[in-house]
């Protein structure tokens, strides 16, 4: 019909608000799936796809995929959400999905079961219209990605990399923009590195410290040196390098008594600019040159990952672009994400949802024009990148 609109722009069915509120009534709190991924299956199972749960400890994953061939697509999202803080505060049940003034409420909606139920309407109507689609189509996701996350995605990556399965493309759907839908695109998140440092003393009486060490008074050069540090200047993608302290503590609790040890935890948030063997020498140098007596133990929290500028980002920032009419902005800023597990055997992955205004808020809610639109999203980035 000359004029029509494209497929994908075309009025979506309620589905997708439906399948939101049946995903929000499950109050699946970390780990807890309470049966949110059985759901989905039942929708997947119909369109052709092959269903696999990987149960891990008391998270549940699913594994789902559509076709053999290459190249192979991938929806990542979590089940899970962050518990709901103080009933009383919340305008109605969190668990009893409301849709007021245009704006869908309960505790998932944006992050990221909104996002979930925009994956399947976009798959449905995906597959609808082109049941022969080249390539595959598949989804994992976990009930572990709000929590420590070592039961989860990570270990769905684990399992297909035994089997020499890769990704080509990944969109993770976690809520990424930051003033109004559309605005941003993440590419890459920062790596997360901690330090737990003891710096020692001598314990005494506050009256007499020359009888005594006092390791805070030793340890307070090197924090300020370590807080004045330009660790580098970031680079294309990343922001620079910081480095904050999360926790520090000494003392016995009298207040006559020179502690003998200081607690110090503290946290690098970094890209690609500064690997972490890097970061910890320069750590053990500037703590070594101030003369401290120490106990240092790390830990590496989360890997940095990046996609550069490729198909994936070109195909998803075309889908905004004709769908919103707004240019994305990528970015790798906010916490980490499960992204940087499935980095492992993707070629690229991108993270692309709702606002996140409200995300782990008291009365969290999504636009339900927003959930419509991103169906419309990534049902025009899957034609774009299977070619149909």
């Amino acid at each position: 019909m000359p004029g029509a609109s494209p497929a994908f722009l075309q009025p979506v069915t309620e589905s997708v608000l439906t399948y939101a509120r049946e995903l929000i009534a499950r109050p699946s709190v970390t780990p807890d799936d309470a049966g949110c991924q059985d759901w989905l299956a039942d929708r997947l199972l119909p369109l052709g796809f092959r269903v696999e749960k990987i149960v891990s400890g008391q998270v549940t994953n699913l594994w789902a995929r559509r076709g053999d061939a290459a190249p192979l697509f991938c929806f990542a999202g979590h089940t899970d959400v962050v518990p709901t803080g103080p009933l009383e505060q919340w305008s109605g049940d969190p668990f009893a999905p409301t849709l007021r003034d245009g704006m869908l409420y309960g505790r998932g909606a944006a992050d990221m079961k909104g996002s979930i139920a925009a994956f399947l309407v976009a798959v449905e109507g995906f597959v609808a219209a082109h049941p022969d689609h080249p390539g595959s189509i598949a989804w994992l996701i976990t009930s572990d990605e709000e929590g420590p996350a070592v039961d989860g995605t990570v270990k769905v990556v684990e399992r297909l990399a035994g089997s020499n399965e890769s990704i080509d493309w990944c969109i993770v759907g976690e809520p990424t923009c930051a003033a109004t839908f559309g605005d941003t695109m993440k590419n890459g998140r920062r790596g997360s590195l901690h330090g737990r440092l003891r710096v020692k003393g001598v314990q005494g009486h506050i009256a007499y410290p020359q009888l005594a060490s006092n390791p805070i008074h030793l340890a307070a050069p090197a924090i300020a040196e370590l807080a004045a540090m330009e660790w580098d200047r970031g680079n294309e993608y990343f922001p620079p390098t910081t480095w904050q302290i999360s926790n520090i503590h000494g003392g016995t609790g009298a207040t006559n008594v020179i502690p003998g040890h200081v607690d110090i935890v503290f946290n690098f948030r970094h890209g690609t600019a500064s690997g972490v063997q890097d970061l910890r020498e320069r750590v053990h140098a500037i703590l070594d040159r101030h003369g401290l007596d120490y106990d240092l133990e790390w830990e590496i929290g989360a890997k940095p990952f990046l996609t550069p500028r490729g198909r994936l980002v070109e195909a998803l920032g075309e889908a905004i672009h004709e769908t919103l009419g707004v240019e994305a902005e990528l970015s790798t800023t906010g916490g980490t994400s499960d992204g940087r597990f499935i980095a492992d055997i993707a070629r690229e992955v991108v993270e692309f949802g709702p606002v996140n205004k409200t995300i782990h808020k008291i009365d969290e809610c999504v636009g339900a024009d927003e959930l419509e639109d991103l169906a419309r999203i990534y049902r025009r980035t899957l034609e774009k990148l299977l070619h149909v």
